[in-house]
């Protein structure tokens, strides 16, 4: 079962769980504790949207409301910023927010230098960075990438999806509008390469028949030329010996046959 497939299955049963709860500002806690807690829960919007969790607000524990908040969107920084008004985490709560954090630096940037990976996540040295980044990351899998020991970063290959920012859908909507904008500018300039290399591959091929048309024909002129030279060089090497001089030809019968 893929992480997708169980992050829907552990969302379901938590909000099922609180969609049945109503007067018992106590349970609806217990169950916020069970889901900031659980070890395969990652995401936590759609329990956020459950209509019962809101008789938390106005009493003195309307702040599990914003730990879930928290958990949906923020970092283990961010808690301890407001920590004076949240809930105090228990160990599995803050490995979570942890978890969470590292799939927030994820994906705002894929090379994370060990030194502000060692700083957000409140680490004291490589070794357990490295150990939290293999076994509560990378072997949960909601995170993969190459760690670089001797460069000290973290490469990011895969990073499973954090619950959407409020306001992050428009961006993300602004975003993908601006790169379907550049894409159909790409595709335009690649329409007109395309045309321009056939035009230039049209104009190619005429070249090359032109040029093929120029030496037929200066083969046949060639060969006319030559075929006028040959017939007048036979004319006149038949003249001297060709004509007969008639008179000398009698003049040497007689003396050849003489009259008795």
């Amino acid at each position: 079962m893929d992480i997708e497939q169980m992050q829907a299955e552990h969302i379901q049963h938590f909000v099922k769980q609180a969609s049945t709860i109503n007067g018992s500002t106590s349970s609806l806690v217990n169950i916020i504790v069970q889901a900031t807690s659980h070890p395969s829960l990652f995401a936590f919007t759609e329990i956020l949207s459950v209509p019962n969790l809101l008789e938390l607000q106005g009493t003195e524990d309307s702040k599990y409301l914003d730990l879930l908040q928290m958990f949906a969107h923020g970092t283990w920084s961010q808690y301890n910023c407001n920590a004076s008004k949240l809930p105090q985490l228990i160990p599995e709560q803050v490995l979570k927010l942890k978890q969470l954090t590292m799939l927030t630096l994820a994906e705002a940037n894929k090379v994370l230098p060990y030194d502000v990976l060692m700083h957000e996540l409140d680490v004291v040295n490589v070794r357990e960075l490295e150990d939290f980044l293999i076994n509560e990351c990378m072997y949960v899998g909601i995170v993969r990438g190459k760690l670089d020991q001797q460069r000290r970063f973290f490469e990011v290959q895969f990073a499973a999806g954090r619950d959407l920012r409020p306001g992050q859908l428009g961006d993300m909507m602004h975003t993908l509008s601006d790169w379907l904008g550049t894409s159909d500018g790409l595709l335009i300039t690649i329409q007109e390469k395309i045309k321009w290399a056939d035009s230039m591959s049209e104009l190619d091929k005429k070249h090359k028949k032109e040029n093929v048309e120029m030496l037929e024909e200066a083969k046949n002129a060639l060969s006319l030329k030559a075929a006028d030279i040959d017939f007048r060089g036979h004319g006149r090497f038949a003249e001297p010996g060709g004509i007969m001089d008639f008179g000398e030809d009698r003049r040497s019968k007689r003396r050849r046959h003489p009259m008795g």
